[in-house]
């Protein structure tokens, strides 16, 4: 393949989209499927169907198509209706994401700073205390550097509560052990932490002289 040829492959992808995507509640999966609809549009094809957006990704065709539905829920992905050329045709549109992206990052940045202001309040109601320029640093850093998502630290920090294991390296530890597994969402977190704490309730048979008490850790996945 000549220079030119390489040069002639190449698209502008929004920096905005790839930095901020996590900041609008969308996955990796979600990204590339964004990504995927743009390079179709910008060819000539309006509607790629699930089955062509998979083909070039490492998910089914069932897990694209919820995910379509997921984006189109959260209003940064439309379908709407083409006649210029006669006939009536569905074509999706970026515009609701790009108008989030580049006309609202205020509103973004605002919410998120108030989020990660509640999450400094809730580690201080938790631990009993202010937090230390250390520990405020560490909250930061899995937020800024590790990616960490917020609802994935209320849950680690949930957990270590109910373990009765309230410091930083525990809940830091919790963090490493998930993301090692592929937990990135409250769903998997809670799932995950039930499955660990089934299977050392399993572990553990109960005495013949005491009764067997039920275990109170992870009642927080029920709520």
């Amino acid at each position: 393949m000549s220079y030119s040829q390489i040069v002639s492959d190449q698209i502008a992808v929004s920096k905005l989209l790839i930095n901020q995507y996590h900041k609008l509640g969308m996955n990796e999966q979600q990204l590339v499927i964004l990504l995927h609809i743009y390079i179709s549009k910008i060819n000539g094809v309006h509607f790629p169907t699930p089955e062509e957006i998979s083909e070039n990704m490492t998910i089914t065709t069932e897990e694209c198509s919820r995910h379509l539905r997921n984006l189109i829920q959260l209003g940064y992905l439309q379908i709407e209706e083409d006649e210029t050329s006669g006939k009536l045709k569905e074509m999706y549109s970026l515009e609701s994401l790009w108008e989030k992206i580049y006309k609202e990052p205020e509103k973004i940045e605002n919410k998120e700073e108030a989020q990660i202001g509640e999450m400094f309040r809730r580690f201080e109601q938790e631990f009993g205390r202010p937090l230390s320029p250390f520990e405020i640093e560490r909250i930061n850093s899995w937020i800024d550097e590790e990616k960490y998502s917020i609802e994935l630290i209320y849950a680690a920090l949930r957990e270590a509560v109910l373990m009765s294991k309230l410091n930083f390296n525990y809940i830091d530890r919790i963090l490493i052990d998930w993301v090692k597994k592929g937990v990135r969402s409250l769903a998997q977190a809670k799932e995950t932490s039930k499955s660990f704490h089934e299977h050392k309730n399993t572990e553990s048979k109960p005495s013949q002289n005491k009764p067997n008490r039920k275990k109170l850790y992870y009642n927080w996945l029920d709520e």
